[in-house]
């Protein structure tokens, strides 16, 4: 079975066969989303058969991905995916809804969201023979490109913008990539990627250019329809299918604009295989000082006007998102939103995800900050089934998190010290 039929730019619809490109569309630029063989994916497999494969990582889904199955079934590469899903009763009742989960992306091998696209292109880049994968990246990205590779023994570049935190930048190195550190923004960095990998022929991984970072992460919307399906049968018409009347709204931070359009394509894919009837509403969060895409959806329009990004959640901190039409439609598409929250808001939930055990870098918490404002505005009802995305582990930034909570006492070794201090 062929394992896609091509590629249809997300602007102007034109259909390409898989050879004629590589990462945009000739001609405007768009970006291109990889079109599956439905039919074929059909006749050959049903819910059933995906759901009884025991290999608990995102291959468990390689029917519906445009690769092959990967070497090295014992490293990382192999281990991307899968992530936990954990309730959070008390802040639900905080809130004042009855239902409220957090699936937990920090327990990816290098600890974010971005492994499942750096996976697939890595994957990819074998395929096509590739000797260097590059890409731009705040931190994430390039951590998971950089394990990604190392667990295969493909050669990686990562430009990163010099002000990218210092836990981030170490990773990179510690997997043994090579890392150029950009005296600017990330989209100075991005820029550069582009032109690098023309120069030299290297395959670029940067997001929201390369398609099959957008089937990497659509992943994760797999894993949601199968939690959801199997934790709450009670809730649906039948087995396989999100009730109508009880949709799951689902919250995610957004950067560049590619997590939120990739958990969206896997919906749709689910929707054109039939395997469920609708899509769940898909509400995106970003910092106010980083909002080109929230602008653009509330305006009325997917026009996305570039910004001067200036925000605490590096990972979405990016001038002009570069899937930023797809990430409107996400929204727009499922009858969802865009909520913007600020520096204080991100920051405090950061804390409060703390309380219920879970350590989110600024961008993960972004998403419940966003709940958080949401709730209080009335965008979710209290019935309301709830699935925060937290993107990334807060040891991402370290130096965020101290600022969610007030300082450790340094005490003398006595008890009269320690009673004090209670």
């Amino acid at each position: 079975m062929n394992k896609f039929n091509g590629y249809r730019c997300s602007i102007c619809g034109t259909e390409y066969l898989p050879g004629q490109v590589t990462y945009t569309c000739p001609k405007d630029g768009g970006n291109l989303d990889v079109v599956l063989d439905y039919d074929a994916i059909k006749k050959k497999f049903h819910p059933e058969d995906i759901k009884s494969r025991t290999d608990f990582s995102l291959w468990r889904y390689l029917p519906l991905l445009p690769v092959n199955e990967p070497a090295g079934s014992s490293t990382p590469l192999h281990a991307a995916g899968w992530t936990p899903v954990f309730a959070l009763p008390r802040l639900a009742e905080k809130l004042g809804l009855k239902h409220l989960w957090l699936k937990d992306e920090s327990r990816n091998p290098t600890a974010s969201f971005k492994d499942r696209a750096s996976a697939l292109v890595v994957t990819r880049a074998r395929e096509l023979k590739s000797e260097i994968v590059v890409t731009a990246s705040t931190g994430n990205a390039g951590a998971a490109l950089a394990g990604m590779a190392a667990a295969v023994g493909q050669k990686a570049v990562i430009f990163a913008p010099k002000s990218a935190p210092q836990a981030k930048v170490a990773q990179l190195l510690i997997f043994g990539a090579k890392v150029i550190l950009v005296d600017g923004t990330y989209d100075d960095a991005f820029d550069l990627t582009v032109k690098a990998s023309n120069e030299f022929g290297w395959y670029c991984r940067n997001t929201g250019y390369n398609p099959f970072t957008l089937e990497g992460k659509k992943t994760a919307a797999f894993e949601i329809w199968e939690w959801w399906i199997e934790a709450h049968r009670d809730w649906h018409k039948k087995d396989g299918e999100l009730d109508s009347h009880t949709p799951l709204t689902i919250f995610v931070s957004v950067g560049d604009g590619n997590i939120i359009s990739g958990i969206h394509k896997g919906f749709k894919d689910l929707l054109a295989l039939g395997w469920i009837p609708n899509m769940p509403r898909i509400i995106g969060v970003q910092a106010e000082g980083s909002a080109a895409i929230a602008n653009a959806f509330h305006a009325g329009n997917e026009t996305i006007q570039p910004v001067s990004a200036t925000t605490i959640a590096d990972s979405i901190s990016v001038d002009l998102p570069r899937d930023g039409i797809r990430a409107v439609r996400a929204a727009t598409h499922t009858d969802g939103t865009y909520i913007t929250v600020s520096d204080d808001e991100i920051i405090k939930a950061i804390a409060e995800l703390g309380t219920m055990g879970i350590f989110a870098e600024p961008a993960g918490a972004a998403a419940y900050a966003g709940l958080v404002k949401g709730a209080s505005l009335g965008v979710v009802g209290s019935e309301a089934p709830v699935l925060v995305m937290n993107t990334g582990s807060g040891l991402k930034d370290v130096r965020a998190a101290l600022q969610a909570v007030q300082s450790a006492p340094v005490i003398e070794p006595t008890l009269e010290a320690v009673k004090k201090v209670l």
